[in-house]
């Protein structure tokens, strides 16, 4: 039974903004006194100081190092395209042209990605810089650069760095941003020169906050403290196969799977190529192949008590709460630190649109940031040629050469998170010469490393890792060197002394190629080109959607995907002490899932499955996304074309927008049925009736149903998480545990949260719709039974549960709308604010009204296609969103359509700051211009770039 629970009056949501720290917050109060100030400052403060940073757009400057001239278009919204001759000088003024609109970001950027945000502001970014400078991103990806990318990849890499090095030659800071000249208040930073490591370290930190499920691996071992192992096997059912169809569905996937099949699906060829039963090892010393699995056998691992771990209950519990502190401090890059991160793309063959040639669509689920994470440009060739090889547009990074997804000549591409498993945390049985591995003590590499800190003393810190490459991520955390001090361990665990560290062992700290495949793809012509392009890209692991101009469509699974043997699935932290939990080799490239022209017509990713776990032989990951948003995709693309129907532009465009709630069609017809005696509650139950579970912004429907949701989820499990996943300032009686778990003498303890508002659980996605549709089968489950608090009944079955909900809502909603139903609407509540993400995000009021924006109030919500995410436990406010929209229209290029969360600019008064946001929320799609003549009739400003 799920531990008994009664709120106390503490029982409010938290303030959605992160813990101070969080996300580089980066302001220093004496700065802002001295702009509050004023009147030293205001002459400084002018208008033409504002303005200084804004980058010449027109007539002509001189670039030394091109090698001919250069032409930067910009449009009626700032979005550049730049023409060139060779490809040095095409990306020596993409160089140029990011670092006029964005070079603030780019500084914060690498910063972050080298663990040197302490050297711009200060002490409170240090604990930030320890964790960074252990994981040592800019470390691999100066390795990379040395021994792994190829020679033209460094050639556009140090052409990218000229470009930006010549913008900020003769600058000062307040010549380059706003920020810049709000920082020399308080400290002497001036930005250095870029190098081409800089621009390789961001896939690092895009990898990061796309890195799998280390999230759910650490909240797994957390619920061992309060649940059973049924209890997390409710809370991580199966992926729902026969309901939610996976991307890859028709036809051969590859050899290794008609082997796989026609086994029984009991074996998989290794690594190396030769066969393996499940369990064993290839006769040449290959990687083990392994039967896929479930989250739900994930869950019941780890929640017996004894994991395969040999660490539980308390123990476990603080070493993973810590580990959740220290990963939740680390600012992002582009998500919320690994939760929450979605996206939608889908690919339709000509045979389905009114084209006759392919339409693609792609929109990336990230957090919402000021200035958007993605920078719209062309980078053209003005004739393709060996010596000049790319006509490409699309989305990159500011800070990065090349176009990540968009389109060429002849290809488009679009990307969704895949969600493979490519970590995976270690227990380590530390020692003062070492750590044990197989019965025997092998000594740390080790480093030191030194912060430097703006305005106070620099530190050194000592870095250890594993001989294999794991840096202990324990050693950067006071709660973790306690690890396992009162841990119940089972025999084959060693004894525990001081507790366990912490590694990590992660695919993105291998150097690796992926900018190799930037390049490659940027310039692929047709399906093989594409599928060798995608096979560089090891980090992170992307689900690419494909089509080109010779109506074919495709979808392939690249990456460095890790096989483990079979007493390991990646799902629960494993024993660093026995080498038969370390990863077994990778999954080759020829032998990952991937489809091309199937019979269906169309391809759609959405974080779900990619394939089938019974027809493939490794374990991609035990933790999907559970199909909501790709299913829903599939169904409004089936209806389209039903009964020969053709697809538009316009209708990929609507696709997009869809805000219809899976969740509501199945709940609420449930919840009309509940009888309730209060009358203001019947009233707010009304709007349900008739309502077509659509999530418009100003539909009081959909503001009562998310409410009700938020408040079954509280009830039936919320209250019921231990402390550590639930949101702070949450404040509960509680069971109280020891080393075993739940002490049955009825003795309660208070209990308050200790989780930011976004990062808490239940978040409502759409695995939490699935724990409610099968728990909906059995209506007397403990799940479903909440106790009395204060006037609010309490709830033995399912119905009573649902009817306290609905009448918690009620009164929730009226304190935060007002008790007239009719002022109610989704959009008052679920609002988006765009923030700086430095100087905007924290400290007093003058400096973020100066830098952030909104709000905005959207439609859409959690697992929806229109994916304006927020999470359930901690309030309606945005989390992630769509961070861009595109179609591509392959028969005409000229006819795609494209739009940013916010604008080309980082400059904070510049017309391009969000001139992009208020059509983004509406779900307009601005022209795409492709062809010369297109881009020549579109051009606002032309500035010519001269050697």
């Amino acid at each position: 039974m799920p531990p008994n629970t009664t709120a106390t009056t503490g029982d409010k949501p938290a303030k959605s903004g992160r813990k101070k720290g969080r996300r580089a917050r980066l302001i220093v109060l004496v700065l802002v006194l001295a702009i509050i100030g004023g009147i030293a400052y205001g002459a400084y403060w002018s208008i033409s100081t504002v303005r200084a940073s804004f980058p010449q757009t027109t007539g002509s400057l001189t670039l030394q190092g091109l090698s001919g001239p250069v032409d930067v278009k910009r449009d009626g919204n700032g979005i550049p395209q730049i023409y060139a001759s060779s490809d040095e000088d095409l990306f020596m003024a993409q160089g140029y042209v990011q670092a006029q609109d964005r070079f603030y970001e780019m500084d914060v950027r690498r910063h972050m990605t080298s663990g040197r945000l302490s050297e711009m502001f200060g002490k409170s970014q240090v604990k930030n810089d320890e964790f960074l400078r252990t994981l040592g991103w800019d470390r691999i990806a100066k390795q990379e650069y040395d021994t792994k990318l190829s020679a033209s990849t460094k050639k556009y890499l140090d052409a990218y760095a000229k470009g930006v090095n010549a913008y900020l030659k003769g600058k000062d800071g307040k010549d380059i941003s706003l920020e810049y000249a709000a920082l020399g208040f308080t400290n002497d930073y001036k930005p250095q020169p870029w190098t081409p490591v800089d621009s390789v370290s961001w896939l690092k930190a895009m990898a990061w906050d796309l890195r799998g499920n280390m999230q759910d691996e650490i909240d797994r071992a957390l619920m061992t403290s309060r649940f059973g192992p049924q209890q997390i096997k409710d809370l991580y059912p199966e992926y729902p196969y026969s309901r939610n169809k996976p991307i890859v569905q028709e036809g051969q996937y590859n050899e290794l799977t008609k082997t796989f099949q026609q086994s029984g699906g009991t074996g998989a060829t290794g690594a190396t190529g030769t066969t393996a039963t499940t369990g064993t090892t290839g006769a040449t010393g290959g990687s083990t192949g392994s039967k896929g699995s479930t989250g739900a056998s994930a869950g019941t691992t780890g929640a017996t008590g004894s994991t395969a771990s040999g660490a539980t209950g308390s123990s476990l519990t603080s070493q993973l709460g810590g580990l959740y502190n220290v990963l939740d401090n680390v600012p992002t890059a582009v998500g919320v630190n690994g939760q929450g991160i979605g996206s939608n793309s889908w690919v339709v063959a000509g045979k389905y649109t009114i084209t006759g040639k392919p339409l693609l669509a792609n929109d990336p689920h990230l957090s919402a940031s000021l200035p958007s994470v993605w920078y719209q440009m062309g980078v053209h060739c003005r004739t393709v040629s060996a010596q000049c090889q790319y006509d490409v547009s699309g989305y990159t990074f500011a800070g990065m050469p090349g176009v990540i997804i968009g389109h060429n000549a002849d290809v488009a591409w679009g990307m969704t998170n895949s969600g493979v498993d490519v970590t995976d945390l270690y227990l380590e049985k530390v020692t003062a010469n070492g750590y044990l591995y197989d019965g025997k003590v092998r000594p740390f590499t080790t480093r030191e490393e030194t912060i430097k800190v703006a305005g106070g003393s620099s530190k050194t810190i000592v870095v250890r890792q594993t001989q294999d490459g794991m840096p202990l991520l324990s050693d950067r955390d006071d709660e973790l060197v306690q690890v396992g001090r009162k841990a119940t361990v089972n025999t084959a665990a060693p004894d525990r002394g001081d507790g366990y560290g912490v590694a990590l062992r992660w695919t993105a700290l291998d150097p690796s190629t992926s900018m190799d495949a930037v390049f490659a793809l940027d310039k692929a012509s047709d399906w093989s080109q594409f599928r060798q392009a995608a096979a560089l890209f090891d980090v992170p692991s992307q689900n690419l959607v494909y089509a080109d101009t010779n109506n074919n469509i495709g979808y392939t699974l690249p990456g460095k995907i890790p096989t483990r043997s079979s007493v390991d699935d990646g799902s629960i932290p494993a024993p660093g002490w026995e080498s038969k939990y370390r990863w077994t080799g990778f999954i080759k490239q020829g032998e990952l899932p991937y489809e091309y022209n199937p019979k269906r017509g169309y391809i759609v990713t959405a974080n779900q499955a990619v394939v089938d776990k019974d027809k493939y032989p490794y374990t991609l990951t035990t933790d999907w996304g559970y199909g909501t948003r790709s299913q829903r995709i599939t169904d409004l693309i089936e209806s389209k074309i039903k009964d020969g129907g053709k697809i538009s532009t316009d209708d990929m465009r609507q696709m997009q927008l869809d805000n219809s709630s899976e969740i509501a069609k199945l709940l609420v017809p449930k919840l009309l049925k509940i009888n309730l005696d209060d009358k203001n509650v019947r009233q707010a139950q009304k709007l349900l009736e008739g309502w077509d579970y659509t999530q418009d912004s100003d539909s009081a429907a959909a503001a009562y149903f998310n409410a009700v949701w938020r408040n079954v989820l509280k009830l039936a499990f919320g209250n019921k998480m231990p402390k550590e996943l639930r949101v702070k300032g949450q404040c509960l009686w509680v069971d109280k545990i020891d080393s075993t778990g739940p002490v049955d003498d009825n003795t309660k303890v208070r209990e308050c949260g200790e989780r930011d508002a976004d990062q808490a659980q239940p978040d409502g996605g759409d695995r939490w719709f699935e724990v409610v549709r099968n728990l909906m089968d059995t209506p007397d489950s403990d799940w479903w039974k909440t106790p009395r608090s204060g006037t609010r009944p309490a709830a033995n079955n399912m119905d009573q549960l649902f009817a306290r909900a609905m009448i918690d809502a009620r009164w929730e909603l009226t304190a935060k709308l007002g008790k007239d139903i009719d002022t109610w609407s989704w959009g008052r509540l679920h609002r988006l604010f765009l923030k700086n993400q430095t100087l905007g995000t924290d400290g007093p009021q003058v400096l973020q009204y100066i830098l952030n924006r909104g709000p905005w109030k959207l439609s859409g919500g959690e697992a929806t296609v229109n994916a304006t995410g927020w999470n359930a436990a901690g309030g309606y406010g945005v989390v992630w969103v769509p961070s861009m929209r595109m179609v591509v229209n392959l028969a005409d290029f000229d006819k795609s359509k494209w739009i940013n969360l916010t604008g080309a600019s980082g400059h904070a008064f510049s017309a391009h700051y969000t001139d992009q946001t208020s059509l983004w929320a509406k779900g307009d799609l601005l022209p795409w211009s492709f062809s010369a003549g297109a881009v020549d009739k579109n051009t606002s400003d032309t500035l010519t770039l001269k050697p």
